[in-house]
């Protein structure tokens, strides 16, 4: 795969991306970060499995990205695919 920004995404990619999601635990994922959603404790995201917990230093910001990727990365996939069927 390049690493080029101004590649276009190719149905492979498109593919591997969409296998990679549908071998995920299942969502929907939740990030709960400690001070913000909870007092003590530690911050982690909660999946349909193992809790996730990122190492010290992680931002809210990507806690909140890693959580809610579960969610939207699969819709931006089925977006992608409708486009492409109408093109």
């Amino acid at each position: 795969m390049s690493t080029q920004s101004n590649d276009l995404l190719t149905d492979e990619e498109l593919l591997a991306i969409k296998m990679r999601s549908e071998q995920a635990t299942p969502q929907p994922w939740k990030a709960y970060v400690e001070g913000r959603d909870f007092l003590g404790g530690d911050s982690f995201i909660q999946t349909g499995g193992e809790d996730i917990y990122l190492t010290p230093g992680a931002s809210v910001a990507d806690h909140d990205f890693i959580a809610h990727a579960r969610q939207d990365i699969p819709r931006l996939i089925a977006e992608v695919e409708r486009l492409r069927k109408m093109l």
